[in-house]
């Protein structure tokens, strides 16, 4: 009981290991939705996606706090039901800060995640890696894995169109 109410919490999820999926332009390719799919196939899990708002080009100098937004939402929407399919149960997710380190660790202080998984475009693309991302994450003293699709991968997403309730990601040309 808790102030004269009974409390009933979902063991069922509570109980299960709390995996945070970390993407931006890769949320929806193929190589991150394998390690999902590979994930799950270890054990039952509660997968949440975080989508840093990283503006590009000049925005992220001039104004980051301000851009970034709508593309990462576009990518958090299109990811969605691809990773949740993968991961064989609801994903839930949400669009967090610029930066991708605090949003990883918002993430992880606001959902007490175990796990975590990063994917970044290639080396030679991603500014992410030249961050050392995934080596700053393992310091938070979670286990990390680090997804590096093909360059032919690493495309942006749209927004699926959806008809009658359907739709699918498709890739922007």
């Amino acid at each position: 009981m808790y102030g004269g109410y009974i409390v009933a919490i979902d063991t069922s999820i509570a109980d299960l290991p709390r995996i945070l999926v970390v993407a931006n332009r890769t949320a929806a390719t193929p190589a991150l939705v394998e390690a999902v799919r590979e994930r799950a196939r270890r054990g039952p899990a509660h997968f949440r996606l975080v989508v840093p708002a990283t503006p590009r080009g000049l925005h992220r100098v001039a104004d980051p706090e301000d851009h970034g937004q709508v593309e990462a939402e576009a990518n958090l929407y299109a990811a969605l039901p691809v990773l949740s399919a993968a991961a064989g149960a609801p994903m839930t997710g949400h669009v967090g800060d610029p930066n991708p380190l605090s949003a990883i660790e918002d993430a992880v202080h606001l959902h007490s995640v175990d796990e975590i998984i990063i994917s970044t475009l290639r080396r030679s693309l991603s500014s992410w890696l030249r961050l050392d991302l995934p080596n700053k994450a393992r310091a938070l003293g979670l286990p990390v894995t680090h997804v590096e699709p093909d360059a032919v991968e690493a495309c942006v997403w749209t927004r699926p169109a959806v008809e009658e309730g359907v739709g699918s990601p498709t890739l922007a040309s």
